[in-house]
């Protein structure tokens, strides 16, 4: 059985450890547990490997986060990935700042990367992991906030999340995604910040 793990993100040293870049940090995580090397390939780095018998293929969109969808069509009808077994990981500010929320079909919530992997796939029917990075910015300022860094209190709690979210992918994986959604939808992954 083959798995599309698509984490979504902006490549270039000015994008790297951005909130809108949570997606990629997962995938790294992920491949370093895996013990794979991302290669350049076709609209995304990509890796291949294997996890409790499953195929595993990580991709990181080199499209730029408006043309995600480039790379996920390529790779999910390249790689012939039933829809159900395509997992994308995003950054989500309608989520408060380290609560993740799995769900098999959605809408794209306004975040351009969804939207344009929706308009190519023709289809909201595609499971998404969303990592929540919360909504503290003024009005005007959502793409600033997005593409900044994270504060020095998220940055302590940043691996914690990171790892409950690589987690996550390898319970959707090998559990699949109903037992994965009641394990980690959970209000215990509200992290306090200020703790």
């Amino acid at each position: 059985m083959q798995y599309l793990i698509v984490g979504l993100g902006n490549i270039g040293e000015n994008y790297k450890e951005t909130r809108h870049n949570i997606g990629f940090m997962v995938l790294d995580n992920l491949a370093h547990q895996l013990s794979t090397d991302f290669q350049i390939d076709k609209n995304a780095y990509s890796a291949k490997t294997t996890y409790k018998g499953r195929k595993l293929i990580l991709i990181k969109p080199t499209t730029y986060m408006n043309l995600s969808g480039k790379a996920v069509l390529y790779h999910q009808q390249f790689h012939k990935i039933p829809l159900e077994n395509l997992l994308v990981i995003t950054d989500d500010i309608a989520l408060p700042f380290g609560t993740l929320r799995l769900k098999p079909k959605g809408s794209d919530g306004g975040h351009n990367g969804l939207k344009n992997i929706q308009d190519l796939l023709q289809t909201t029917n595609y499971p998404r992991l969303r990592i929540g990075i919360g909504s503290e910015f003024a009005k005007g300022k959502q793409i600033d906030y997005v593409l900044g860094k994270f504060n020095s209190d998220e940055q302590k709690n940043l691996p914690k999340i990171i790892e409950v979210s690589t987690q996550a992918v390898l319970s959707f994986v090998f559990h699949g995604i109903q037992l994965t959604m009641n394990q980690f939808n959970q209000s215990f992954l509200n992290i306090d910040i200020k703790s």
